[in-house]
């Protein structure tokens, strides 16, 4: 079939050369003309047949909301707009609505695979009516891998990329365990191959996992780690798995743990840290750390 595809990055590139090697006609738009196969928006619609189907694949927030925005203006009725980004899922139910207004169905679609998508394919979660799912299913089994990875979630706009936030913040506290337990055998002097204490991991146990995968290969070519600093980014998706379970009362202390340990990863200087020390001195006459005066070489 044919699809219009905006947003060629790391993802979106990928997904584009899966596609056509399913034997997909993709015609392609970013604002990066070295990777656009059309010069605009407008002209990456006007060369797809009806009923016309774009998969939009840009960051979440303004850059989404603005293209949905547009297509709006450039589809009609019996069209039809994916959005595999990382949308919120509230995000999702307001563009649903929008895009009903001129007749243009609307399916929201969590994407897992990074990187390596074009060659082990993306695990699938979509929302949406059975009838926009059904258009775009040949897409989908296409981007899946080819034992599965595919779920229609549920019928109303939003249950893909919900679905695919709590994956995240499933994501958020596995890598946090594994980075503890790193750190535990690097502290102690007792375990002298801590990269081949994880390889070991790999088979036959019931923690293993493509992340123990990509976490042992990273160890492979850094033993300590000592050529990365201790930050982690986060993508926005571990607050609003938080936010979800705040909002619905159910419990989830190993991902929001997780995510303030995200938190804490970029404060030089904890200053809560600094309260806890000056409370055990105050307590109990436990030693601080005082670094240098202002203006003294440390």
């Amino acid at each position: 079939m044919h699809l219009g595809l905006v947003g060629l990055g790391k993802m979106g590139g990928n997904m584009r050369t899966r596609l056509r090697n399913a034997g997909h006609t993709v015609v392609g738009y970013d604002r990066n003309q070295d990777l656009s196969d059309s010069t605009s928006l407008a002209d990456m619609v006007d060369q797809l047949p009806e009923p016309k189907v774009v998969w939009v694949m840009v960051p979440a927030g303004d850059p989404t909301h603005g293209t949905i925005d547009e297509l709006k203006g450039l589809l009609g009725e019996g069209d039809l707009v994916i959005d595999g980004g990382n949308s919120r899922y509230t995000d999702d139910q307001a563009h649903a609505a929008q895009l009903a207004e001129r007749g243009i169905g609307f399916v929201d679609c969590g994407v897992s695979g990074g990187v390596w998508g074009l060659e082990n394919g993306y695990a699938l979660m979509c929302g949406g009516a059975d009838e926009f799912v059904a258009t775009a299913q040949p897409i989908f089994d296409a981007l899946k891998p080819d034992g599965g990875g595919f779920v229609h979630a549920g019928q109303k706009a939003g249950a893909g990329h919900f679905a695919k936030m709590v994956h995240n913040g499933i994501e958020y506290a596995m890598m946090q365990a594994y980075a503890e337990g790193w750190e535990l055998l690097e502290a102690v002097d007792l375990v002298e191959n801590v990269p081949e204490v994880f390889a070991s991991w790999r088979e036959g146990t019931v923690i293993r996992s493509w992340l123990l995968d990509l976490l042992t290969t990273a160890l492979e070519d850094d033993h300590h780690l000592e050529a990365l600093e201790g930050w982690a980014d986060d993508s926005g998706e571990g607050r609003w798995t938080v936010q979800a379970a705040i909002d619905h009362a159910v419990p989830m202390n190993a991902i929001a743990a997780s995510l303030f340990a995200r938190f804490a990863s970029r404060q030089d200087d904890s200053p809560a840290m600094k309260a806890i020390a000056a409370m055990r001195n105050q307590f109990g006459g436990h030693a601080v750390h005082v670094g240098p005066p202002a203006g003294a070489q440390g």
